[in-house]
């Protein structure tokens, strides 16, 4: 064979091998590009996987700005400060003022304690009792009163909010108009937040404001709400119509716990009052019955004991009938 016809041949043999290999390694650098693409998120993504990415994402800065508020409140569980529990109740009275007047009561007890002829150490440990425990629990009730009334009012104004951002106003001309416009406690609250914006705090920052006063779940939630929204952006109106929607189905279950309950309330309080209605029954038919547990020292001492045990009594039947919900 002539060495030219050689040549031929191979030269038709390395081009049949080119025609055989090459299509097959391009393809197969194409679809390493594709699976490189579909790896990284590229935009071959259909419509459906990007919203459920987006979906996912959202999800997680929610959970994690749940579990970040969750610990800041925990902090803040440890002791409310006495000055605190005042705003807490919505009396503008001052930390000072609240100590004088629980010291005055305590005096006004000692002396009347005193003048009854009731031995030193009872009235010494009334009046004590008397001057801690009765304006506590006057502070007490005064809280629960001011957050059942704030959460009365919470749904219209998260609504008042939808309604705003829904006709186009910004989220803080909406505050704003709650803040004109609501009822008492809330209008004050969230004019706390308008004033906190006023010196320069961030809409986050100043909606926190509200928690730190109003302790409940309820606030948290939409604390919460205004901080994701804030970050990441979203659709806030729908957000709140659902929080609204929230806040009034655990308005109507408060309101059935509460139905539910008051039979056994009222048997707790029945209970509580009834040995002291029958003593002053007995004392009004027969006024020297039950004076030897006035004038005898053991009288005083059985009378101190029932007392103690009175008070634990009544103290655990509170306990029993207060329901968390």
């Amino acid at each position: 064979m002539s060495p030219l016809i050689l040549g031929i041949l191979i030269f038709i043999c390395v081009g049949a091998l080119g025609i055989a290999f090459v299509p097959s390694l391009a393809g197969s650098g194409r679809a390493e590009k594709r699976i490189k693409a579909l790896n990284t998120g590229n935009s071959s993504k259909s419509p459906v996987d990007r919203i459920a990415g987006d979906r996912d994402r959202r999800r997680k800065e929610l959970q994690q700005s749940i579990m970040e508020q969750a610990r800041e409140n925990e902090k803040k569980k440890k002791r409310v400060p006495l000055q605190m529990q005042l705003f807490q109740a919505g009396m503008k009275l001052k930390k000072g003022a609240f100590i004088r007047n629980s010291l005055i009561l305590g005096a006004i007890i000692f002396v009347l304690l005193f003048v009854l002829g009731v031995p030193m150490l009872f009235t010494a440990t009334f009046a004590g009792a008397g001057a801690y425990l009765l304006p506590r629990m006057y502070l007490a009730r005064r809280r629960k009163k001011f957050r059942k009334a704030f959460l009365e009012e919470l749904p219209n104004a998260v609504e008042a909010i939808v309604r705003g951002v829904k006709t186009g106003l910004p989220l803080n001309d909406s505050l704003k108009i709650v803040a004109r416009e609501a009822k008492e406690p809330v209008r004050s609250e969230f004019a706390h937040v308008v004033d906190a914006q006023a010196m320069g705090q961030s809409t986050e920052d100043a909606v926190a404001l509200i928690y730190e006063r109003v302790p409940l779940s309820e606030v948290n939630f939409f604390v919460v709400v205004i901080s994701v929204q804030q970050k990441s952006g979203g659709n806030l109106s729908e957000a709140l119509t659902n929080l609204a929607r929230v806040l009034r189905d655990r308005k109507k279950m408060q309101a059935k716990v509460q139905a539910m309950s008051s039979e056994a309330k009222a048997s707790a309080y029945i209970i509580g009052s009834l040995p002291f209605i029958v003593a002053a029954l007995v004392s009004f038919v027969t006024p020297t019955y039950l004076l030897p547990l006035v004038a005898v020292p053991l009288g005083n001492i059985m009378l101190g004991v029932a007392a103690v045990m009175m008070s634990i009594g009544i103290f655990i039947m509170n306990r029993m009938i207060q329901f968390d919900y």
